[in-house]
């Protein structure tokens, strides 16, 4: 079985405890992290479009690139070290959603967690990529709760519409 967890920041222990669970004896997890380029690729444009030219060694995107694959790198360390068992690491770099979709194109269950308003139940419990991803998973999906989830009264109150006749 192919399980793939996806390993962000913030809510990566709930995923990989998930993995654990869910994936059969013999059977190797995938702990996936992607990068999003536009953070070293706004560096790069805020040095060349502002600070000038000519000293490409003071470019702030080539250090936050660098940044970058050193926290993925000790993410994804972090997560193999807990999920306690042999696991591929997959570090990919792109639009966040669209790789987390790509990469399960093959899967038989991703695994992600709730990153957006965790609380209360309902719709906002999920970010805008996680939100893309359940709505596009070529796979089942099993959403996790980083912490406890909140109660049931949490759920946010019906809309004002009129009772139907029936």
């Amino acid at each position: 079985m192919n399980v793939i967890a996806w390993i962000v920041e913030g809510t990566w222990p709930a995923c990989v405890d998930a993995a654990r669970t869910h994936t059969p004896e013999g059977a190797d997890p995938v702990l996936l992290h992607v990068t999003d380029p536009d953070v070293a690729g706004a560096g790069h444009g805020a040095y060349a479009g502002l600070l000038g030219r000519g000293h490409p060694e003071r470019d702030p995107g080539t250090r936050l690139e660098h940044l970058a694959a050193a926290s993925a790198e000790d993410l994804l360390t972090a997560a193999a070290d807990r999920i306690g068992r042999p696991c591929t690491r997959l570090e990919r770099t792109g639009r966040v959603e669209r790789e987390v979709v790509a990469a399960a194109e093959d899967a038989e269950l991703l695994i992600l967690a709730r990153d957006g308003d965790r609380s209360h139940l309902g719709p906002h419990s999920l970010g805008p990529a996680s939100r893309f991803i359940v709505d596009h998973a070529p796979c089942p999906v099993l959403l996790v709760w980083p912490e406890p989830a909140p109660g049931v009264d949490t759920i946010p109150p019906p809309p004002p519409h009129p009772p139907h006749d029936r």
